[in-house]
């Protein structure tokens, strides 16, 4: 993610990847207060528009792929979804959408009196059924497609041009006989044709998957929803995979909610879960494999509350459970044992000029100093805290192998490092860089000049590297 050398040493090139947050906030004007108000709203308005700005810069042209089920579409928040995947392709986020179909199928199905038969958590789909399901789908698809295609005046849609997008992106092939049973037209996916995806995402359309899936051999089949979203979110190394539940998110068997999961946990939680609700033991399977197949996080919201989707993606805290790929137990404090990794890990940095030359005696008395990230025994990220007195300290050596930058690691090690500071009674943290500026600016480091540098750093500061000071109270 981030890189950054100490001493007088310079950040090297970042990738950042976070979960990027900040939420709006809205009043009432009445009686003797509504002047004061009124003066307070609009500085209110302006602080929230500016922070989250920068986590618009930082999903600009990311994928995110979002998924949720046909319940969401029968809602009373159904527009109101619209408006919001409408904001995010205007903010520059390339957008898939997948959606079921599956209180539709049910309808459907009642209505030319079929049975609605399962079998583990595939449909038993006849031609009779397969019927149904064509019908429902291609109904939500279209009000999907009608709710998207909005603009009247006076609305969050006004003036849009975004299109939606359609077509056989999905290959399917038939799930076949299980436990004695043969699912007929039930479906898997064979196939996701990424390549035809990207070229609309890249036109700046909205490409909208359904839960059916064509064969090579020109029949229709019946998929679960959750399945395609995987299937298209690990074909296109998506950023982001959201999927939208019949539950506030990922909750413990007291109903509390878990707002982070790595995906061990996640993975653990799908054998023993019962209390999870219906999508949920639908969807969670499938976050945890997209997960180990390399999306960067899986998001589970509800899809009950107005404003879900936004509130998740910018506000700090957001309101569901966000997935992640590695676990926080890889991330701890440096041991003596480490150095070999610490000096591979550093060393290519140094030859660059990337950073600093450490000498290993030195780096060996300061290992203390260190918090790594270790991806099967493998030292893949670092950083250090060096106090230097009056409550400051330089955040010094944050770096990520290249091959491991788009997991968030450079920011975990800096809120580590944040955390070290505050307990050691660090008031003030100091970076020096010459690559990476506005990856710091963006986490709320302002720049400072080298006059501010506790004098012992600013004695031994190199002119040559002319490194910029950047410094965040914490």
């Amino acid at each position: 993610m981030s890189q950054q050398g100490s001493g007088g040493s310079s950040a090297a090139q970042s990738v950042g990847q976070s979960a990027a947050h900040s939420g709006a906030h809205s009043g009432a004007h009445s009686g003797a207060h509504s002047g004061a108000q009124s003066a307070a709203q609009p500085a209110d308005f302006v602080a929230w528009f500016r922070s989250v700005a920068p986590y618009v810069n930082l999903f600009r042209g990311k994928t995110f792929v979002v998924a949720f089920g046909g319940k969401a579409i029968q809602g009373p928040l159904a527009w109101t979804l619209a408006y919001d995947v409408n904001l995010l392709a205007a903010l520059g986020i390339r957008l898939v959408l997948v959606h079921g179909a599956r209180p539709q199928i049910e309808e459907e199905l009642r209505e030319k009196g079929l049975e609605s038969k399962y079998h583990g958590r595939y449909r038993v789909t006849d031609a009779a059924a397969l019927d149904c399901v064509i019908d429902a789908v291609g109904s939500v698809y279209l009000e999907l497609e009608a709710l998207l295609s909005q603009g009247l005046p006076d609305t969050p849609m006004a003036n849009s041009t975004i299109r939606v997008i359609g077509g056989n992106f999905i290959t399917a092939r038939p799930v076949g006989i299980i436990d004695g049973v043969d699912l007929q037209y039930a479906g898997a996916v064979r196939k996701v044709d990424a390549e035809g995806i990207r070229a609309q995402l890249g036109l700046g359309n909205i490409v909208l998957l359904s839960c059916m899936g064509t064969s090579p051999t020109g029949e229709s089949f019946n998929l679960a929803m959750e399945e395609v979203a995987e299937a298209a979110a690990v074909a296109l190394n998506a950023d982001k995979l959201v999927f939208l539940s019949d539950s506030r998110g990922v909750t413990d068997i007291d109903g509390a909610l878990l707002d982070e999961l790595t995906m061990d946990a996640a993975e653990r939680l799908c054998g023993i879960g019962d209390w999870l609700s219906s999508d949920l033991k639908r969807y969670l399977p499938c976050a945890v494999r997209a997960s180990r197949a390399g999306v960067g996080r899986v998001h589970v919201i509800g899809y009950d509350e107005d404003g879900t989707l936004l509130r998740e993606l910018f506000s700090r805290d957001g309101v569901g459970t966000v997935i992640s790929r590695e676990s926080l137990e890889k991330l701890r404090d440096a041991r003596p044992d480490d150095i070999g990794g610490l000096i591979a890990l550093i060393e290519p940095l140094e030859e660059e000029g990337t950073l600093v030359r450490r000498e290993r005696d030195l780096l060996e008395r300061e290992i203390g100093r260190f918090s790594v990230v270790e991806h099967d025994g493998l030292i893949v990220g670092c950083a250090a805290l060096y106090p230097y007195g009056d409550g400051q300290a330089e955040l010094a050596c944050l770096a990520v192998h290249p091959n491991y930058r788009r997991w968030g690691y450079g920011e975990q090690l800096m809120k580590r490092i944040e955390v070290r500071a505050r307990e050691a009674g660090i008031k003030r943290l100091f970076v020096l860089t010459t690559r990476t500026a506005h990856w710091f600016i963006e986490r709320g480091f302002a720049e400072k000049t080298v006059d501010e540098l506790p004098d012992e750093k600013r004695l031994v500061y190199n002119l040559q590297r002319r490194s910029k000071v950047f410094a965040k109270s914490i």
